[in-house]
């Protein structure tokens, strides 16, 4: 049997060695983010995203493994694990396969076999399946099992009972059952008909067909949720004759007297019991394989659109549009502490809307406000239109459309009210706002990824394989970026490597009680938090107050010694770090030799190019390297667009079918993935992310419907 670390090895094209660090600091509970950061050495520099599909793999092989055995135990308890069965069980490559090699075995249901097995008839089926030569007939053979004590009151009793087992037994064959399902992935189709006459969004699959290996995950996933609401009847279909073909291949002796019998049997079995149960497995493998692919793309949209570029140290407001209830307002200070909030009503008529526009002048005037934050939701458009002239009698100030996706899930959310207990639900949201374009990250992690709003048909997802895919994604960002200890909230906090709910919150307990922390060593005074807990988070941890400049950066504790034996090889000290003096550093240490500076430093030469790059941009985010996002002064409206036009706009989405692009016009196009590059792709993310400022051209309009049809491809650079 191949080792777990062989085949981790062989299928991320690692070295063994690389691998089994990874799975031995895995097992001894260190984080990805940590592994991925301060043990290159050991892992070979792989990537975060790499290590955490390592660890998911990982996790599939250790329960693969520990099945295998549970298996191998309950077929032993029964006496009935030969060496060929346990061969073939230590070589199952996957759950199916296991499960297929134990059905036989499986504590069953009352079933029609296992009552003709009560009857004592399976030695009259074994007998009729070893089809012999010289046998005699089925109809003779059988007149021995007649014993109407058990209720076999005839051969045809007799014969009957018999085909039940025959077909069982066919239904729990691994290598038929393998062979078919082959057979179906390469040649089964996905035929869909209409449940009902009633017209739905699910029309598109009325009268719907597509081979199994051209069927697309979104299209399983709208197949399962129109069945679910009742909309579509799905159903698999193959040519029954070669599938028989298989199985009469595996079991039929030609020239027996038992053959047409067996033969029969295992039509009854292949219709009754086995077509049925790999119907219901393949339905489950499609459904399982398109929701892996969803959940992917949900991470990969999360990502971007977690790490979009702050707009960090102004003071900025945030509007969250609504008719009846108004506009709610917030105004925030650079660091998001609010300063001010109100309610407006530019949409209760023209005398309201002035009103409003005064307000909302005399707020940007006193806080000195210089952006404008407005929500994507209802009643964004007239919202928009009035910030437009808002802006024209106050010069300098512009404004962005935030997608508020999920700010009203966290406005109602106990961590809101524990944030705001004096604030309405809906002022709340406005702050949220606010906040979300001042610094996204700190903002959206307040809320459940699943409500951001960049997949599809996350409802219909695995929520916990959803759950853990996308908080690793969050996680992922939050370490990348780096939590400044003194102004991070508890929800930023616990996403930090190695800390916690409990641990996040004593931080930010101990942090109000002692003051702002002046240390990292301050962290091991944090009540629950040792040092293990320290190893882990330290290095993603920020004190912008610490007299060391280190601790600012992202260099590990545990490299401090190596950082200043580095700087002091180059001409430099730490106070020249503070002062931003050494933009050399990089040329004087290629200059010196990195393999001769990383083995008198005592780290890896990847450790050692982290702490140049850390040293030289102390307290640096990777965020500010980003295309910035488009602040606007003025509005369009959907009938302003023409065919021809090009605009740039910023990618709010991405899916399987398309991208959807944000133009300026409240209403975002559609890229479709056809339009999206001249050359052939499998998925839009392979050209473009969320986040991305694009160019586009519009291709169609239509107002009524409120759809924008563009195209990349077609603009000229």
């Amino acid at each position: 049997m191949e080792s777990i670390v062989r085949i981790l090895a062989r299928e991320f094209s690692q070295g063994e060695t690389q691998v089994k660090n990874v799975v031995d600091l895995i097992a001894a509970g260190n984080t990805i983010p940590f592994i991925a950061r301060y043990r290159k050495e050991l892992h070979g520099s792989m990537d975060d995203t790499t290590l955490r599909n390592l660890a998911d793999r990982l996790a599939y092989l250790q329960n693969l493994a520990a099945r295998r055995e549970e298996i191998k135990r309950t077929v032993a308890a029964q006496d009935k694990l030969t060496e060929e069965l346990s061969a073939k069980i230590d070589a199952a490559a996957t759950l199916a396969e296991l499960e297929d090699l134990y059905r036989p075995y499986k504590q069953k249901r009352r079933t029609r076999a296992s009552v003709a097995r009560e009857k004592g008839l399976e030695p009259l089926a074994l007998a009729l399946l070893e089809q012999k030569p010289g046998m005699p007939p089925p109809e003779k053979l059988a007149e021995a099992y007649i014993d109407r004590e058990k209720g076999v009151e005839s051969a045809a009793d007799a014969l009957a009972g018999a085909s039940d087992i025959v077909a069982e037994t066919l239904s729990d064959d691994a290598a038929v059952r393998k062979k078919l399902r082959e057979l179906i992935q390469r040649n089964g189709v996905m035929r869909v008909a209409a449940a009902k006459e009633e017209d739905s969004v699910y029309r598109l699959y009325y009268d719907f067909a597509q081979p199994l290996a051209k069927l697309q995950g979104h299209q399983t996933l709208a197949i399962n949720r129109g069945e679910k609401e009742g909309f579509l009847k799905p159903a698999l279909e193959i040519a029954r004759e070669a599938a028989l073909d298989v199985v009469f291949r595996a079991f039929v002796k030609p020239g027996s007297p038992a053959s047409e019998f067996v033969r029969a049997a295992l039509e009854d079995g292949f219709d009754r019991l086995l077509f049925p149960s790999l119907e219901r497995e393949v339905f489950a493998s499609l459904t399982e394989t398109a929701s892996e692919g969803a959940i992917h793309n949900f991470a990969l949209n999360l990502k971007p659109l977690l790490m979009q570029p702050p707009v960090k140290g102004h003071v900025t407001m945030g509007l969250d549009p609504g008719y009846r209830n108004g506009c709610k307002v917030a105004v925030v200070d650079a660091t998001g502490k609010v300063l001010d909030t109100t309610v407006v009503y530019p949409t209760f008529g023209e005398k309201q809307k002035n009103e409003a526009m005064d307000a909302l002048e005399r707020l940007i005037k006193k806080h000195g406000v210089e952006h404008i934050a407005i929500g994507n939701g209802t009643a964004s458009r007239e919202t928009e239109r009035m910030t437009c002239e808002l802006i024209a009698r106050t010069p300098g100030v512009s404004y962005m459309i935030v997608n508020e996706a999920g700010a009203s899930v966290y406005s109602a959310s106990p961590l809101a009210a524990e944030e705001f207990p004096n604030f309405d639900v809906n002022l709340r949201s406005a702050v949220s706002i606010a906040r979300r374009l001042q610094d996204p990250l700190a903002e959206l992690v307040k809320i459940d990824p699943k409500a951001i709003g960049v997949g599809q048909y996350q409802h219909d997802m695995p929520q916990k394989r959803l759950d853990e895919a996308l908080s690793g994604v969050v996680e992922d960002c939050v370490n990348a970026v780096g939590v400044d200890v003194n102004t991070a909230s508890p929800s930023l906090l616990r996403r930090v490597s190695g800390l916690n709910e409990s641990t996040a919150r004593n931080i930010v307990a101990f942090r109000e009680e002692a003051g702002a922390f002046r240390a990292r060593k301050q962290l091991l005074k944090v009540p629950k938090l040792g040092p293990r807990a320290y190893e882990q988070c330290a290095g993603f941890i920020r004190v912008p107050e610490s007299a060391s400049v280190l601790d600012n950066t992202g260099v590990h504790p545990e490299s401090y010694e190596a950082a200043v034996k580095l700087l002091a090889l180059c001409g430099y000290g730490l106070k020249d770090v503070a002062a931003g003096n050494i933009a050399e550093l990089a040329q004087r240490v290629k200059a010196y030799g990195e393999g001769k500076a990383a083995a008198e430093c005592g780290v890896g030469l990847p450790t050692l190019r982290d702490l140049v790059r850390e040293l030289v941009k102390p307290g640096r985010d990777p965020r500010d390297e980003l295309p910035k996002p488009v602040l606007r002064t003025d509005v369009m409206d959907i009938k302003d667009l023409q065919p021809g036009m090009v605009l740039a706009g910023t990618v709010r989405n991405v899916i399987d079918f398309g991208v959807f692009v944000d133009v300026g016009v409240h209403q975002d196009g559609l890229v479709h993935i056809s339009e999206v590059a001249d050359r052939f792709i499998r998925h839009p993310s392979e050209v473009v992310r969320v986040g991305d400022v694009v160019r586009v051209e519009v291709i169609s309009v239509d107002a009524g419907k409120k759809r924008i049809s563009l195209s990349m491809k077609r603009v000229k650079e």
